[in-house]
């Protein structure tokens, strides 16, 4: 079943159901809309940009240790030499 029909379902159900006010409509229709929006953030795992940023930041600070010992790792081998 396709978004649209989902929709005319639920319009038709609101109508049998006695909802026949256009204002009882629109906020059950934003209320049903909120629900899928929420559950589609839910879905895909979403971060906030913050925490991105942090993790970010020590992604660098691991990267420059990195970098770091294989420097000093290269000093030590060719001082044995």
């Amino acid at each position: 079943m396709n978004n649209s029909e989902k929709i005319l379902k639920m319009l038709s159900g609101f109508i049998e159901a006695g909802i026949l006010t256009s204002n009882d409509l629109k906020k059950e229709i934003l209320t049903s809309l909120k629900f899928k929006k929420e559950d589609l953030v839910n879905k895909l795992d979403l971060v906030k940009r913050e925490e991105l940023l942090v993790l970010k930041k020590i992604i660098e600070k691991q990267q420059k240790d990195i970098n770091s010992l294989k420097r000093n790792k290269k000093t030590r081998g060719a001082k044995k030499s």
